[in-house]
């Protein structure tokens, strides 16, 4: 008796044939070419702005170069200063988004479990959803004072937002088919939930994750503009003030490299996750 061979994609696992070896094959091509790519647009824009910087067609001290920013990323490391404000920055960032999204999460939850609470309720997120959060930062200095809570505070509003209702949409286009079957089956609405709604919502979730990132990091460098007297925010706001432009410039470049970083560990997580719920 033959026993049957299921074909994977994963690297891991041996290709079941010929023609499965080649197609893999393409696949890490591809995926080679894609990162390859994204690394030279990279290069080739950082060398276009050098260049442009020596020959003086823009203005360093407007645009910056990148040799000057990374003399005053290096300046600022031989003060001391360029890991305390990375620090305090992905501190709150790292608060804002966990705690946002574990309690967007539940209240995804929550309105889910009750449409009728969901129908209630819609106005208002809609609304929260469209106020521009930096609008509230006034009256979150008040209500908990200006300092690290605040900033925290701004983060955790803006990404709680998000991911209800990125999360609450993903619950709500699961197939309604699925769910009847398992009420029929004598399911209750919890192992409906746990069996059927979550499972097949984690790429939503994961996406909801990968928006609160970017929102989270938003509004910690919101909080930090109003409030702040360390971090990568308040660098951006100084370097303004007293025209450093090379110091907004290096702060900038700092927070793409550690939004980039959070964004793939959500990425990893992702990836991590699905290949669990894939094994049964």
């Amino acid at each position: 008796m033959k026993s049957s061979i299921k074909c994977s994609n994963d690297k891991r696992t041996p290709p079941c044939s010929e023609e499965h070896a080649l197609y893999l094959k393409k696949l890490r091509r591809k995926k080679h070419f894609v990162h390859f790519m994204q690394f030279a647009i990279l290069i080739v824009f950082i060398a276009v702005w050098e260049l442009l910087g020596r020959l003086g067609v823009i203005k360093t001290f407007i645009f910056s170069s990148p040799s000057r920013v990374a003399a005053t990323v290096a300046r600022l490391y031989s003060n001391g200063e360029l890991f305390m404000h990375i620090g305090i920055t992905t501190l709150e960032t790292v608060a804002g988004f966990l705690i946002g999204t574990l309690i967007g999460t539940l209240i995804a939850v929550l309105l889910w479990w009750s449409p009728t609470l969901s129908r209630i309720l819609d106005p208002y997120m809609v609304v929260l959803n469209a106020l521009p959060k930096i609008a509230l930062g006034p009256i979150i200095i008040v209500w908990v004072g200006a300092g690290m809570k605040a900033i925290i505070l701004m983060a955790l509003l803006i990404s709680t937002i998000v991911t209800i209702m990125t999360v609450l949409s993903g619950f709500n286009e699961i197939s309604g088919e699925n769910q009847l079957l398992m009420r029929t089956l004598g399911a209750n609405k919890l192992q409906t939930f746990f069996k059927v709604v979550l499972p097949a919502s984690v790429p939503t979730v994961m996406s909801a994750l990968k928006l609160s990132v970017g929102m989270s990091w938003v509004g910690v460098i919101v909080g930090e503009y109003l409030v702040s007297k360390a971090g990568l925010g308040y660098l951006i706001v100084y370097g303004g003030q007293v025209f450093k432009l090379d110091l907004v410039m290096a702060a900038i470049a700092i927070l793409c490299v550690l939004a980039a970083l959070m964004y793939y560990a959500v990425a990893i997580l992702e990836r991590i996750i699905s290949k669990r719920i894939g094994r049964f």
